[in-house]
């Protein structure tokens, strides 16, 4: 019977710090299901392949199914010392056809945690507001065929900025033990014939990001005001919040980490 995915950490094994892109259409979400293909399934399927090694790997964050990355980052510990930029080959050419990518690979101390250590995590939603529907980015921007007011957006974001229970901005389903989180930035900005909302913050709520830009779609369309929106926060209901923004539009583009957390000391 073959042995499952190591779960310890095993003294003297090196780990590595991998970054990667992946297109999240495909996938019903990062992490392993038990029906359906996961990032994390197809990336440790790929070391598989190329190590022998069944293991598990830690991910910065857990996005849902269609949600994309350009900068998630992961962890793992390996019985060989692999070479930091033939590990990323490999692993890529193992990974074919999926769509994932290893963009950068390097040797860690064991302290380094891709998920704990994380001190932020920026997101980037976009909304492409044109009559006409996309070709080239399907599955990749929200389409909405009208334009929006993106200075009142920006100005109904600050409302969110700070901490704050959050309890009507995510799902139903999440499994945080405290709806209270810090949001360190939501801004809106209008860049050609698309909308782009950034976000960040040490963590979120399970569909905290999604939530929070469909509540906003409903100020560019002037249904909501900033007021209206505050009033949504402060009602903590999950019944106030507007419908919530589909998965494609979404992106994990960075994970920071503490100034030499990544370096031996």
């Amino acid at each position: 019977m073959q042995a499952g995915p190591q779960e310890e950490r095993v003294y003297g094994m090196p780990r590595y710090r991998l970054t990667i892109e992946y297109d999240g259409t495909p996938f019903v979400g990062w992490q392993v299901q038990s029906e359906g293909v996961s990032v994390q399934g197809v990336l440790e399927a790929a070391i598989l392949k190329m190590t022998g090694a069944s293991v598990r790997i830690r991910g910065a964050g857990r996005t849902d199914a269609g949600v994309h990355a350009l900068g998630q980052v992961i962890h793992v510990d390996l019985e060989k010392d692999w070479p930091a930029d033939k590990l990323r080959d490999g692993l890529n050419f193992y990974l074919k056809p999926q769509p994932v990518s290893v963009i950068e690979s390097r040797v860690v101390p064991d302290t380094f945690d891709a998920r704990f250590s994380a001190t932020a995590r920026h997101y980037l939603y976009r909304i492409l507001a044109r009559r006409g529907p996309p070709a080239l980015l399907r599955n990749r921007v929200w389409w909405i065929p009208r334009p929006l007011d993106a200075e009142a957006m920006q100005e109904a974001a600050r409302v969110l900025v700070g901490r704050h229970d959050f309890t009507t901005f995510r799902a139903t389903q999440c499994q945080a033990a405290s709806p209270l989180r810090t949001l360190d930035r939501l801004d809106v900005v209008r860049a050609g014939e698309e909308i782009h909302v950034y976000a960040s913050a040490r963590a979120f709520l399970h569909n905290q990001v999604r939530s929070m830009v469909g509540s906003l779609k409903l100020v560019g369309d002037g249904k909501w005001t900033a007021d209206d929106l505050r009033q949504a926060l402060e009602a903590r209901n999950r019944a106030a919040c507007g419908a919530v923004a589909p998965a494609s539009g979404l992106y994990l583009t960075a994970v920071d980490y503490p100034p030499g957390s990544e370096t031996e000391s």
